[in-house]
């Protein structure tokens, strides 16, 4: 069974950092590619950034303007997602995805709230 689990989400203050980790299992994780989405209360959700599973290439959402980084460790399964310079708009559940076998595969999500 393939299972995505995000964590590290929290409650932090305008311009500090935090990062999210989304441990994968049940599949083989370095060649997939993974990716980050969010979503705000009354909003749809949007793709944060992605990760290609072999060269490491990646590509973000236009709102992130070099403040995220998405990374990933294929030896622990796990991808990360560094956001630093966090502003309260970037309050949302943030969810790990990965296309497995013809399925759209979401994690549970995880909480950020960005607030002073």
């Amino acid at each position: 069974q393939v299972q995505l689990v995000e964590s590290g989400g929290g409650l932090v203050q305008p311009g500090r950092s935090l990062r999210l980790s989304c441990a994968a299992s049940g599949l083989s994780f370095w060649i997939y590619g993974m990716k980050w989405y969010r979503q705000a209360p009354g909003k749809e959700r949007e793709l944060v950034a992605s990760i290609l599973p072999t060269n490491g290439g990646t590509d973000y959402g236009s709102f992130v303007k070099d403040r995220f980084t998405i990374y990933r460790d294929n030896e622990e399964n796990l991808a990360y997602l560094q956001m630093y310079s966090l502003r309260p708009e970037d309050s949302a559940v943030y969810y790990c995805y990965v296309r497995y076998s013809g399925r759209d595969l979401w994690g549970q999500g995880t909480q950020v709230t960005v607030s002073s």
